[in-house]
């Protein structure tokens, strides 16, 4: 595995304290598995260096028994299992938004998104073995090792106990058949495949089973989506929309964005994602939208969490082009035309059509 200095040489950084990064959009499209070194990251703190033999994981709450846990006991008791499923920030595309107006946080290309084999324990089995109180609990909150930048706020999330009792949620420990890396939250994070990835915090510490959603900062205040005429200043996280599952989304990968192409003959290519739903179809332009043909689509159907890859080739001839793709659900469900139809001030769940303007020559 690469140094933690050569994987942050790779990546487009955004933030280095906290560090936020993502990785150019052509190498993201590289591969259907995302390598690590090849991964954003979404930190909201210091990342923390934590000793794999020396750790502990606390299960408490609603349980019959409270557990104390090293990596070793949670190995050793419980199953390995291993989900594909995708990574993604809840600012990705945040960029798209910030063209319409500024909205506060990292200008997210669309490359704070990657797939993955994850491998770890179910969460619903280890809250088992504490016994959980299914009769009360409602939500399962986590606590991790870092802290908040600018506070002495552990930094804390939780999910709804159905979400937490499904299958694909996992305690995660490896990441495409390697232990996770230090910024990927070595040495176990949750995975919570379909919700945005606040809701999968790294460097796990503590897990409770309670009646009512965290109180951590980060999950009362923050990642809330609000209307287009709240402000910064008049928001109210009471009236917020909490983030969870991530909406239909798709991109252009290649080519890049303001590209000198020669005329004739183009691959276009990209991803899409639709949660726990497929992706049924994508739809590519040249001219801007007002003329569409079908992209050939690649997904795993065993994975229904992952992304789907999808190609087209396409003439191109002298002159301005403006592509752009949009991905259609299993439920017939598509995107927004434009990022002014779903801009918010956070910059959160941007996925209007992707647009990438190029010149031919």
């Amino acid at each position: 595995m690469l140094g933690l200095f050569q994987r942050k040489d790779r990546l487009i950084v955004h933030g280095k304290a906290p560090y936020n990064a993502e990785p150019p959009l052509d190498r993201l499209r590289a591969a259907f598995l995302t390598d690590q070194a090849d991964f954003y990251v979404r930190s909201h703190g210091d990342i923390p260096d934590l000793d794999a033999d020396s750790y502990r994981l606390i299960i408490d709450g609603m349980v019959a028994t409270s557990l104390d846990l090293s990596l070793a006991d949670l190995k050793e008791r419980f199953a390995p299992v291993t989900v594909t499923a995708v990574m993604q920030c809840a600012g990705n595309r945040r960029a798209d938004m910030l063209a319409v107006a500024p909205v506060s946080g990292d200008p997210w290309a669309p490359g704070a998104i990657g797939n993955a084999e994850w491998t770890g324990v179910r969460l619903a089995e280890v809250l088992r073995a504490a016994g959980l109180d299914a009769g009360g609990a409602r939500h399962v909150a986590f606590e991790s090792h870092d802290r908040i930048a600018h506070t002495d706020t552990r930094f804390g999330a939780s999910i709804p106990l159905a979400k937490a009792l499904a299958p694909e949620t996992l305690l995660a420990f490896a990441m495409n058949g390697e232990l996770l890396a230090p910024e990927h939250g070595h040495p176990l994070r949750v995975v919570v495949p379909g919700f945005a990835g606040i809701r999968s915090p790294k460097w796990l510490a503590r897990i409770t089973v309670q009646d009512h959603p965290s109180n951590n900062p980060m999950q009362a205040d923050d990642y809330k989506l609000f209307p287009p005429d709240v402000t910064a200043e008049t928001a109210d996280p009471a009236h917020g929309i909490t983030i969870e599952a991530m909406p239909l989304n798709s991109a252009i990968c290649e080519p890049a964005r303001g590209a000198a192409l020669k005329a004739g003959r183009h691959a276009i290519r990209g991803y899409a994602i639709a949660s726990d739903r497929a992706v049924a179809r994508v739809d590519v332009s040249t001219d801007g939208g007002r003329s569409w043909a079908q992209a050939r689509i690649d997904r795993d159907a065993d994975a229904p969490y992952a992304w789907t890859f999808w190609e087209i080739e396409r003439e191109l001839t002298t002159g301005e082009h403006e592509l752009a793709v949009r991905a259609w659900d299993s439920a017939g469900q598509t995107q927004p035309a434009a990022p002014d139809d779903t801009w918010n001030y956070k910059g959160y769940l941007s996925a209007a059509w992707h647009r990438v303007r190029v010149t031919v020559a």
